[in-house]
């Protein structure tokens, strides 16, 4: 290297930073540096929650939007009508339509004499029972979320303004192979949380919510004060916390993606537990106690899925997660196949935005709903 050469080098090696202060700076920015996990209240997602008594049981589901037809959201075992908030939020600035976001029965904030009747004809009658208490005849979609799916297959065809039905991501099939591992899956979650922003964090950093902000409005409606039996999300009442965000399809987790499970989440990667003497919070249903009914919420689900007669729609995290009389099914055109790729099991709160645009589509296609000017088409594909 000639003497030139050598110049340059020194010169150039006296304006770059110092390597040590670079690092102490670094690790100064990334000390300050905390993920929010503050819960949120369900008002900055919906207008009202309305209480339907039916005989001596009391649901709860959460509303928004006056006109067009109605959109009949039903969650998964173990989550809420919250489920649906950043879903809610999205689809409603595609399309015209209202919202009815269903607690089910042991769920939410919903009360019922047997809490713990979780039969699939009892989940599908209560959901045919609220529908016909609202006294109203306008036209609604069906919209399920694995077990919700479920119930949402069975109730279709009690209610004759059913126009439309959309599953998401639950198949016979995979459903019923993935129940041997559900016991070990809700043996690894914690069993009692400090605080809801705790249960928050949890579920985003073992993969069961991958969308931060849709955990900070799901989670409180999942989980119940031990010591006054209060839902998480009605601890939020005296405190509700505006969403701080508007990026409603943030996928937040760091970590990879667990190994799926049906009911309902992800396997988690650690089981953390919380010091007793600050606990507070627990799940609000005990989902290990409803095995029993594991097997007949999909025993026959395919097949009657196949059997509706309204257009209908499946949404699926996975290709491979089709069974074999669906993929038949697909193959004859008998319903219309979404798949949305990097997402977990909760898709609608994983991608929230792109099941809002798929959904909308399904509606605008079908002359179900009309569309807004954010309205843009999305091509079905699989």
């Amino acid at each position: 290297m000639s003497s030139l050469q050598k110049e340059v080098v020194k010169s150039r090696a006296k304006n770059l930073p110092n390597p040590a202060i670079l690092s102490s700076r670094l690790m100064q920015h990334k000390g300050h540096y905390k993920r929010d996990y503050e819960p949120v209240h369900w008002s900055q997602y919906f207008q009202d929650r309305k209480s339907i008594a039916i005989a001596e049981d009391v649901f709860y589901a959460y509303h928004q939007g006056n006109e067009g037809p109605l959109l009949v959201l039903i969650h998964g075992g173990g989550y809420s009508g919250l489920t649906w908030a950043q879903f809610t939020k999205a689809v409603t600035a595609l399309v015209t339509c209202q919202i009815m976001a269903i607690d089910l029965r042991g769920h939410g904030s919903s009360k019922t004499k047997k809490d713990d009747d979780l039969s699939i004809n009892t989940l599908a009658n209560d959901v045919v029972h609220i529908l016909e208490a609202i006294s109203e005849n306008r036209p609604i979609i069906m919209i399920g979320h694995s077990l919700g799916g479920a119930v949402a297959v069975r109730a279709a065809p009690l209610i004759p303004n059913v126009i439309g039905v959309i599953v998401i991501d639950v198949v016979e099939g995979t459903a019923i192979e993935s129940l041997r591992s559900m016991q070990g899956f809700l043996r690894s979650r914690p069993a009692q949380f400090s605080s809801i922003s705790k249960a928050v964090e949890w579920c985003v950093r073992s993969g069961q919510i991958r969308n931060v902000n849709s955990a900070k409005v799901s989670v409180p409606g999942q989980i119940k004060n031990i010591e006054n039996n209060t839902l998480g999300a009605d601890d939020l009442e005296h405190d509700p916390k505006p969403d701080p965000s508007d990026e409603s399809n943030s996928a937040t987790s760091t970590l990879p993606a667990p190994l799926g499970t049906i009911v309902e989440g992800e396997l988690s990667i650690s089981s953390t537990t919380e010091e007793t003497s600050s606990v507070k919070y627990t799940w609000r249903i005990n989902l290990a106690q409803t095995e029993k009914y594991w097997n007949e919420w999909f025993h026959g689900l395919s097949s009657a899925f196949l059997e509706l007669e309204a257009p209908k729609m499946l949404l699926l995290a996975g290709v491979d997660r089709l069974d074999k009389e669906l993929t038949v099914g697909q193959m004859q055109g008998k319903f219309q196949l979404q798949v949305l790729t990097a997402c977990g099991h909760a898709i609608h709160e994983d991608a929230p935005d792109k099941v809002a645009e798929a959904v909308a589509t399904f509606l605008v296609r079908h002359k179900f709903a009309e569309p807004t000017a954010d309205f843009t088409w999305t091509v079905p594909c699989c």
